[in-house]
């Protein structure tokens, strides 16, 4: 984990050095000062990756104990019947074959068929299954979900996911406001403080600027559940994994609150542009990129 961290602090101050030469080469900066713009680019960058990682790594330091309010899920600590005692040994055994540390293992109250892993290192994890999920699925599907959930731990997803959306959330704040600056100095001739304009446009463009970087959010997103596919096809064999998907495709779509969402077996549903915006791709591409190996 703390290479992949490592890497991406790194990308990121690589691309924000990048932006503030480009900036000054094509004269954003000194075009700035001319009209009277106090904008200290260097510093912006540094206020936005602060805020645009802070925010990030905060929701996944808590991302267990939040899952855990959120739905309600009872960590297993000691088995009290034959289910439990299944689960556990489970996921005992495929952590083992990932080549992670037992996660906490939950069970949460939902008729819907889903699960879902969080947490903030690979090594302290938490796996946690649906009342409905073990209800309407045969063992060796619902080990096959358990093994996707181990891969996405093993794969570290959690935290590139975080990474990706520190990333993000960096150059949304840093554009929007270059944006607001632009305008209230440039545009509408404010000369001392901010005006209505800056904040206005700040507004609009972290909006605008927000909706199209969770595209490529939700595209990692979509390629991660790709990866956890396989990984449970590793561990478990395609045959379980095809059939626990088909059985998903042909329920109701399972719902976990809104910041689990992308961390469950599987997503919504949706056609045409609204895909852009899926955490999950649609079950049957799932399906036939397991057939093909």
């Amino acid at each position: 984990m703390f290479k992949r961290i490592t890497l991406f602090l790194a990308t990121n101050v690589a691309v924000i050095l990048v932006l503030s030469i480009a900036l000054r080469l094509f004269g954003v900066e000194s075009y700035l000062a001319e009209q009277g713009s106090s904008l200290n680019v260097e510093a912006l960058l540094i206020f936005s990756a602060v805020f645009g990682f802070g925010g990030s790594f905060i929701s996944l330091a808590i991302s267990k104990w939040m899952a855990k309010r959120s739905t309600g899920a009872q960590v297993i600590t000691q088995a009290r019947n034959e289910t439990e005692s299944w689960l556990l040994n489970v996921v005992e055994r495929q952590a083992r074959q990932a080549g992670i540390e037992m996660p906490e293992v939950a069970i949460y109250p939902s008729p819907d068929m889903n699960a879902f892993a969080t947490g903030a290192r690979r090594n302290a994890a938490l796996v946690a299954v649906s009342t409905g999920l073990l209800q309407s699925m045969p063992k060796d599907e619902v080990e096959a979900v358990l093994a996707h959930e181990i891969s996405h731990v093993a794969n570290g997803d959690m935290v590139t996911l975080t990474l990706v959306q520190g990333v993000v959330n960096t150059f949304v704040i840093f554009l929007s406001r270059v944006v607001g600056y632009f305008v209230d100095r440039v545009i509408l001739k404010n000369e001392s403080g901010h005006g209505i304009g800056y904040f206005v446009t700040v507004i609009v463009a972290q909006i605008v600027l927000g909706i199209l970087a969770s595209t490529i959010v939700m595209w990692v997103s979509r390629k991660r559940e790709f990866r956890a596919d396989a990984g449970s096809a590793e561990l478990n064999g395609n045959q379980p994994m095809i059939r626990a998907l088909e059985r998903l495709g042909r329920g109701q779509p399972a719902k976990l609150p809104e910041q689990l969402a992308a961390f469950g077996i599987s997503g919504g549903r949706a056609d045409g542009f609204k895909k852009l915006f899926m955490s999950h791709p649609p079950i049957q591409e799932r399906v036939e990129a397991l057939q093909r190996g």
